[in-house]
């Protein structure tokens, strides 16, 4: 422990925690901050599309079982999505990400203005007084929350505020189903199905009925460990593929790896991932085990290479079984929808995979949309049209809305379903007319469907079960509905526009520059014509921006790296962290509007003089 005296923070008294939706995980109990008083509170910004949140909930485990007796880490759920903003929704959200913590459900983001919150996930840290002592955007930052937490142990244990003791968690009471918030499902040569249950860490095969289980495969408990069907271990599994061998390829999704298991046998082994988590300027390419990958979602076989729905980095990967390597075949990295050529396409959380014999299909949630990529690597968008954009309406494949969907299967006709995942519906995309169209509804949150014969297996995540229905030669008419994200606008003035993306490197810690610049900002806009001047990348986390007077609202794009590294000349190889953090910002064009645009990677915005 460090003895010296702790650093001098700015501290900002934290604003209520009110949520129309109530707490959960508190056996019912409501909590207010002063029933907190004398703990460290972490609030974690979060809603349950977001990869990255998800990443965060992964980070934080160890140091919520660490200071169990001081920390109390609580969820503020936050939703993009309308289908978010469904109390049960949050319910069954918290129990199939394994949250071990309370939540508070804020579905009219009322806590989220509080705090002035611009992105998810957001971290903010308050002392045993009550006071906000560090925000935190993105991920990768809880080597820093863990410095921070071990000082103020030691400041407010000196000072007598800090109390110890249990925390306010209670487990939910589990539920005897067959399987819990299964993900992805593969029919089998047998006629039966392999199912990802994913909250249980397993995989289930089941019979022809898709009720009746034949065999389980994997201890249950979360682990990253081959071996027999009982004795290996997976994280949170999804996406299955048949391979030409007669295997099975899994996606083990929070392992960050590709597993392998033998049908004949239930031997589980390992084909890529390191178990690490993938960040920039790691490789993106090399021999299968010695690449990191990053929450990979879903598995095609097309074009004789396994492809990966890269959930974690919005893009798509190839696993060449020949080769035993894997690398990046499409995506930048950057978080949004741009067709064209593989190494410039922008994904968002690409989810659901399908292949035909000349097109790869994929759910595209975070855009919510229907994207192919062809036989030559061009990427191209069926339907969909941005990050904030999302409904269920059917119709002309230009106007259709979908809402974060998950999945997508193709059908005999040359058509494709999609597990219309937030809509609670089966929909259709026909590239012959060019028409959506919808399927079935009254589903729960569907995430992948299957062909059996003459009918479709839908994967109905939060009912538990496997749902056969018959392929319709009608469609389902249902009543157009349109939505954008819920987050209210930031007024902004027209012209210039100064953006501050704050970033202190963690105590201890500094800037990483050994090998040249250690930050990184990309700065984008929606609609393109609503920046002037200031677009581009650059090494620099300020930046003057231009806005155009004549277009009134839009999104600021910002993604944001700075990379930091123990501050200790006599260590010849100091351990270093990345953090990194897209934001989407709605603006709205107005004159008296603010000229200044603060986004908090890490750190506390001192010029504001106010909780940033």
């Amino acid at each position: 422990m460090n003895d010296a005296a702790p650093r001098r923070r700015a501290r900002v008294r934290a604003p209520e925690l009110i949520g129309k939706g109530g707490w959960l995980n508190t056996g019912d109990k409501q909590y207010t901050l002063a029933d907190l008083r004398g703990r460290i509170v972490i609030l974690d910004f979060w809603t349950f599309c977001c990869i990255n949140c998800l990443h965060v909930l992964d980070e934080l485990r160890e140091l919520e079982e660490k200071h169990r007796d001081t920390v109390v880490i609580v969820g503020v759920h936050s939703p993009k999505f309308v289908h978010e903003a469904e109390h049960q929704a949050v319910i069954d959200a918290v129990e199939r990400y394994g949250v071990e913590h309370p939540v508070l459900d804020d579905p009219e983001l009322a806590t989220w203005k509080q705090y002035a919150v611009r992105a998810w996930p957001t971290l903010v840290v308050i002392d045993p007084e009550g006071y906000v002592v560090a925000q935190h955007a993105g991920e990768g930052h809880a080597h820093a929350i863990e410095r921070l937490v071990a000082e103020l142990e030691a400041e407010h244990e000196a000072k007598g505020t800090l109390r110890r003791g249990d925390g306010p968690y209670v487990a939910p009471e589990p539920e005897p189903t067959i399987l819990r918030f299964p993900g992805k499902a593969l029919a089998l040569p047998s006629g039966g199905f392999l199912v990802s249950d994913t909250t249980r860490h397993q995989l289930v095969e089941l019979a022809p009925d898709g009720e009746t289980v034949l065999r389980r495969i994997g201890s249950g408990a979360r682990g990253f460990a081959d071996g027999t069907a009982e004795s290996a271990s997976f994280n949170e599994p999804q996406g299955l593929v048949l391979s030409d061998d007669g295997s099975v390829v899994v996606a083990d999704t929070v392992n960050h790896a590709l597993r392998r298991l033998d049908l004949a046998t239930g031997e589980v082994t390992t084909l890529a991932g390191t178990g690490k988590q993938w960040w920039q300027g790691s490789a993106t390419s090399g021999p299968a085990r010695e690449v990191d990958l990053s929450s990979p979602w879903d598995v095609a076989l097309f074009g004789g290479r396994v492809w990966i729905a890269m959930a974690g980095v919005h893009q798509l990967w190839v696993y060449d079984p020949a080769e035993g390597t894997v690398a990046v075949a499409a995506g930048t990295t950057n978080e949004g929808l741009v067709d064209g050529p593989g190494a410039e396409a922008w994904f968002a959380q690409p989810s659901g995979l399908a292949a035909t014999a000349d097109r790869l299909w994929l759910a595209d949630s975070e855009t919510s949309a229907l994207r192919w990529v062809d036989l030559d690597g061009r990427v191209h968008t069926a339907v969909g049209t941005g990050l904030f954009d999302f409904g269920h309406r059917d119709g002309p494949a230009e106007q259709a809305l979908l809402q974060h969907p998950l999945g997508v299967t193709a059908l005999p006709d040359g058509s494709v379903a999609v597990s219309d995942t937030y809509n609670h519906a089966l929909r259709r995309y026909d590239p012959a007319t060019g028409e959506v169209t919808t399927l079935a509804t009254d589903l729960r949150e569907p995430s992948d469907a299957v062909l059996a014969g003459e009918d479709i297996v839908v994967v109905e995540s939060a009912r538990h079960r496997l749902t056969r229905l018959r392929l319709p030669e009608e469609a389902v008419r249902v009543a157009s509905v349109a939505h954008r994200t819920r987050r209210s606008a930031t007024e902004v003035a027209p012209g210039r526009l100064r953006l501050d993306v704050i970033f202190q490197a963690p105590a201890g810690q500094k800037l990483d520059t050994r090998y040249g610049p250690s930050t990184r900002l990309l700065v984008s806009a929606t609609p393109p014509e609503l920046l002037l001047k200031g677009e581009g990348a650059d090494t620099d986390l300020a930046r003057e921006l231009e806005l155009n007077p004549a277009v009134p609202d839009g999104v600021l794009h910002v993604s944001a790296m700075a990379a930091s590294c123990d501050d200790d000349p006599a260590n010849e190889y100091p351990a270093c962290h990345v953090h990194q953090q897209d934001w989407g910002v709605p603006v709205r064009i107005t004159e008296g509007g603010a000229d200044r645009l603060p986004l908090v990677l890490a750190g506390m915005d001192e010029a504001a003089g106010q909780t940033p």
